[in-house]
């Protein structure tokens, strides 16, 4: 509980010492204007978060919740649940601020690139390296959605904060990051798509999450482990990023679980072992298989050869 309190606290809002509000992502909160956009509820958000979902193939596998008044739009997890929540005003008057309405949609896309690389699962808050990768997932997404960069980079432009900090980046170096994933979206033609991040089957999050220096879809990056169960129904493991946080993993029967751990290049997978756990090192840029020993009825893992 006193974790995921302190995670609360890094995602909501910090006050700066010139008493400029912004939120756990960086961005300063505009001053609240008269000037409306046609963003109007929690069903349009949806909406727009689909488009993009269906625009980069990607399965959904977060909800979306609006809440006025809290002048932010953040990424979460509540009871084990993925979150996206928004205040409608918050997004209007980042409209209004960096006049144009692509501006709330790159909000939005970049909370959803928090969800993409399960940076919501390690329960460490906002860090730089996080938000430089939601930023360029918010580039790629909306270069597919036909933005141009300069409307990609209107909001971090209007409403970055310069200077980076101990949780996020400076303005100059997430419109760097912005600028990279839109044109990686460029270079790949209309017609690739955004690839996909190995949750289609479901997976909904782990220990394991991206380490913030790649923006390629896992499927066409081999850093990202592909780890497999050889079981006819779903299997539970734990999974870490430092040896000593677990978290569980649900494994689909057939369908490969595909992550990167977040901390090192490398991390720890947990097993049930006679009356205790075996503790097995997975490397990125390696694919793994979990197999039943029929012999001491228990779990082992070998490295799937190239």
């Amino acid at each position: 509980m006193k974790r995921h309190f302190l995670f609360l606290i890094l995602f909501f809002s910090v006050v700066l010492a010139n008493g400029q509000k912004i939120t756990g992502c960086g961005f300063k909160v505009p001053p609240r204007t008269l000037i409306k956009t046609s963003f109007q509820s929690v069903y349009e958000a949806k909406q727009i978060l689909q488009n993009m979902l269906d625009t980069i193939r990607w399965k959904e596998n977060f909800s979306v919740k609006e809440q006025n008044g809290i002048r932010n739009a953040y990424a979460t997890i509540i009871n084990r649940a993925r979150w996206i929540i928004y205040d409608n005003d918050f997004l209007e008057d980042i409209d209004a601020y960096a006049s144009t309405k692509w501006a709330s949609i790159s909000v939005l896309a970049h909370e959803m690139g928090h969800h993409y690389y399960n940076h919501t699962v390690s329960g460490t808050g906002s860090t730089p390296p996080k938000e430089i990768e939601a930023d360029a997932f918010s580039g790629y997404v909306m270069q597919k959605l036909g933005a141009t960069l300069n409307e990609s980079v209107a909001a971090i432009t209007a409403i970055a904060s310069d200077r980076a900090s101990s949780t996020h980046p400076a303005k100059k170096d997430r419109v760097a990051a912005i600028t990279k994933g839109w044109n990686s979206a460029k270079n790949e033609g209309p017609a690739s798509g955004g690839g996909n991040n190995g949750n289609t089957g479901g997976n909904t999050g782990t220990g394991g999450n991206n380490s913030g220096n790649t923006n390629t879809p896992p499927l066409d990056d081999p850093s990202w482990i592909n780890l497999t169960i050889q079981s006819n129904k779903n299997e539970k493991v734990m999974l870490s990023d430092d040896g000593k946080n677990y978290q569980v993993a649900e494994i689909k029967a057939g369908e490969a679980f595909v992550f990167r751990f977040e901390i090192y290049q490398y991390g720890w997978l947990k097993l049930p072992y006679y009356n205790g756990y075996r503790t097995y090192k997975l490397m990125h840029g390696k694919d793994y298989s979990i197999l039943w020993n029929r012999r001491t009825k228990n779990w082992t893992v070998v490295e799937i050869p190239d």
